[in-house]
Order: C-alpha cells, then structure tokens, then sequence
C-alpha cells in the first residue's frame, strides 16, 4: 500500500479528523482505502469514494478468489492424513461423528473386525455402526444440533433428493455459513435453476466463487466457463482452469488442452498444469486405497 494511502488511513476520509485519544476510526465496509469516524461522515463521503471503493473491493476480491487453495475442499483422510480424492466414490462420510474416510481406511478397518470377529464400528470414534436408517437419521440430527456443518450439508443433500427444495435451501444457507464450501457449490445450483428459491444470476455466481475460494475445484471450473462463454475472458477462465486443475480436477485439464490448441495457454503453463494435477492426483493414491479399489472390483 502507497504511503498516500497510508497516510489517509490515519485520519476520516471526510471531516479529516484523526484518530486521537478517543476518537476511533472505523474502515470502510468494503475496501481498505480509507476510515471514518461516524456514520454521518461516511455517508457524506460516499458519492467521492463509490468508485475507488468499488474498484478496490474488486481487487480484494480477486486476490482472494485467485488465491490458490492448500487443498481441495474434500481436505484429509483424518486416519491416513492422506488428500482425499473429489471422486465421492472413493471415501465415506459417518453419521456418528460427520468425519470423511476413505476407502483405503474404512476397508482396512472392516478387514481387521471380520478378521477378530469384533463388532463393526467407525474407523474414527469407534462407536458401534447403527444398523438402520432411522438411527443414522437420529445420529446426523445430534451432529446437526452440535452445529456441524458436514452433517447440515448432508441433510441439505437428502432434503434435495426427497424434493424439497425449500428446506435444502435453509440447511445448505446454514452449512455455507458455516464455511462449507460444497454447500455454497450446491447453493448456486439451487439459484441456477429457481429450487426452493427465485433464480438469482448474482447469488448464484456469489456462491460458485465463495465454494472456489473454499477449495472447490468444481466450482471452479465452472467459474472459468462462465468467463469464457459469458464473458469473453479468456484469461480469468484461464486462470480458474488452471487452479483447479492443479488440484486434481480433470475436465479442467481437458479444457486447458482444448485452449491451449486455440492459443490461449501457453505451453510452459499447460506443463506446469499437467505435472501439478498428476501431482495431485498420484498425493490421493497409496496402497490402502488401490487394495480397497482391487477388493470392489473382484
């Protein structure tokens, strides 16, 4: 930031008056440009500083959106630490305590308890697998009171499938807020296509960004074909394609190939893309996992 601008912090942007003793100075809602001391004086400034501000929260936003994720929004087996892969096939979520294992864990646990001819149990907090609907129902209703926004999302899911829409929509809000980025994803789709609530283009764009800044590759990839068919720009969608990629994604992939033959990605880029998306892909990959994947085939 320019000493300017720092200098403008220090000081309400309309009344010029600085932040002393006890007058506290409050930043803008939107940017970080400049400071005010009251509400009067930041209505009076708003008609000069509307479009700095709007440029500057755009720029915030970005650097945000751009900013490549630590992992995928799936994150890691909590047995293995292992990335989980974004194929759903490939891993199983409890009702008991709402933790994502994957196969490779949950088949080497299964294995040891027919093994003992031991009680079947969560690989995680050991406690006994319910035997019927109704009581993985009841078990995802306490995760659900504890707060938890995987079994919230899960239920926002299940409200889907049976079609109401409407109570999806209030669990899947619930899940987003709580920083749940496959609920935000699965949010944008409900706006996309008016279920359970009105078609909304701006929330439904508001939600694919925030499951993307979450670590949702998916969301992702479709931000970068709302740019590029939507939009016309080549190097945002680029750019989105290129991240999600690197976390594994493949029809991101494909669609770098497919611009990269038009002139829009340089080969050094689609290079840097292939070896970091096999890298994310060979990280999901040990000997548990492939011996699950060999047991399910046979």
């Amino acid at each position: 930031m320019s000493e300017d601008i720092e200098a403008d912090t220090s000081c309400c942007a309309s009344c010029g008056i600085a932040e002393v003793d006890d007058i506290k100075l409050v930043p803008c809602d939107d940017c970080d440009l400049v400071k005010y001391c009251s509400e009067d004086c930041q209505k009076d400034h708003t008609s000069r500083h509307l479009l700095d501000c709007k440029k500057r929260a755009a720029e915030l936003r970005d650097g945000l959106l751009f900013k490549q994720p630590e992992s995928t929004h799936r994150g890691d087996c909590p047995i293995c630490m292992l990335p989980l892969p974004l194929d759903t096939a490939t891993y199983a979520m409890y009702t008991c305590c709402s933790k994502i294992v994957c196969t490779g864990c949950d088949f080497a646990n299964e294995k040891r308890e027919i093994e003992m001819r031991i009680v079947q149990t969560c690989p995680f907090c050991r406690k006994e697998l319910p035997d019927t609907d109704e009581e993985c129902d009841k078990q995802r209703m306490k995760r659900i009171e504890a707060n938890d926004p995987v079994a919230i999302r899960f239920e926002g899911f299940e409200q889907c499938k049976k079609g109401n829409y409407i109570g999806a929509l209030d669990y899947l809000t619930t899940a987003a807020e709580l920083g749940d980025a496959e609920a935000h994803y699965k949010l944008s789709i409900l706006y996309e296509l008016g279920q359970g609530v009105e078609k909304d283009f701006g929330k439904e764009i508001y939600h694919l960004e925030e499951a993307a800044i979450g670590g949702d590759p998916e969301a992702r990839y479709h931000l970068g074909a709302y740019e590029w068919n939507n939009k016309n720009n080549a190097e945002r969608a680029v750019k989105h394609w290129i991240i999600s990629a690197t976390q594994g994604h493949d029809d991101s992939i494909k669609m770098l190939m497919k611009v990269f033959r038009e002139g829009f990605v340089s080969k050094d880029d689609l290079a840097a893309a292939l070896r970091a998306h096999q890298a994310a892909v060979n990280a999901t990959k040990s000997p548990q996992r492939e011996a699950a994947e060999e047991y399910c085939r046979n």
